[in-house]
């Protein structure tokens, strides 16, 4: 099934334009939402998961009108957001029972065996018997997808998963993602650039709640083959080579200066710059810096 947006568009009441007349379609697998703090990602995922209504526009989920049929778009949607409250001394276990219930999973036996999976897709059956209050935020989100899957979804939003996880919390929890993304449409809205290059197979850069750029993120990285240098140089030369170059990145060397990264159209050899193969962190702030 295939997620179809055309011409959606949501201004707030404080005037500031969340999404402005973004057209989309995503289908099966990992598809990555890329963009800064405020680009309008959150906004949109809330308004597929018909948590708020756009001003103009559409949202189709195969047949479903998201938005006439939110009922029906419902119970084939997992939502994972940003931030989720639980319940206090209350184990995993006895959680998902509630979540499965709610659901409409009515008998023990069928609630059982959709728990019991659940739980071992998250890598959370030997710890649920414990509150999920005192999980670490890495299990807290593997938590998140363990309840989301309870209805077997067919479209499921994460937003923002992997902020504050940890480095360890962080690979479980995108190993467990891609293990759900086989089969299902799942997009994944994140700001970091590293989770969307392991994991989604198509990714879209946005800003501003426009698309600044839909593409695979190996297409991305090619399309920039031969207009990316570097070159390691004093932090004061970085300052003024910043007025003549379009320098996309710098990072700090062994011995205090600033490896930084340019992106031209012209070669840069003569001023001893060294071509390097471009990452999708180039495609990122490029997109950003052109918007």
């Amino acid at each position: 099934m295939k997620l179809v947006i055309k011409n959606l568009n949501k201004t707030y009441k404080n005037g500031v334009k969340a999404i402005d007349d973004l057209s989309i379609e995503i289908g099966t697998g990992m598809f990555g939402l890329l963009g800064p703090n405020g680009a309008g990602k959150s906004s949109l995922m809330r308004t597929i998961a018909t948590l708020q209504k756009p001003d103009s526009g559409s949202v189709f989920f195969g047949d479903i009108n998201v938005l006439e049929e939110q009922n029906e778009f419902r119970k084939i949607l997992g939502y994972l957001p940003q931030d989720f409250g639980v319940y206090p001394n209350v184990s995993a276990e006895e959680l998902l029972h509630y979540f499965a219930k709610l659901k409409g999973v009515t008998t023990a036996s069928g609630r059982k065996e959709i728990v019991d999976s659940v739980l071992n897709v998250t890598n959370l059956y030997d710890v649920r018997k414990k509150s999920v209050s005192g999980y670490s935020g890495g299990m807290k989100q593997r938590f998140g997808i363990a309840q989301l899957l309870l209805n077997d979804p067919k479209l499921i939003i994460v937003d923002e998963p992997t902020a504050g996880l940890d480095p360890a919390e962080r690979h479980r929890f995108l190993n467990v993602l891609r293990e759900i993304g086989t089969d299902n449409t799942v997009i994944f809205s994140t700001h970091i650039v590293d989770d969307v290059n392991e994991l989604c197979h198509e990714m879209a850069i946005l800003n501003g709640g426009r698309v600044l750029e839909r593409k695979t993120p190996k297409e991305a990285e090619k399309g920039l083959q031969g207009l990316i240098w570097s070159k390691e140089v004093p932090r004061e030369v970085a300052e003024e080579l910043n007025l003549s170059l379009n320098i996309l990145s710098s990072s700090f060397t062994d011995n205090n200066n600033l490896n930084i990264r340019v992106h031209s159209k012209e070669s840069l050899k003569d001023e001893g710059f060294e071509e390097v193969k471009p990452n999708l962190e180039d495609v990122y702030f490029i997109a950003l810096k052109n918007d």
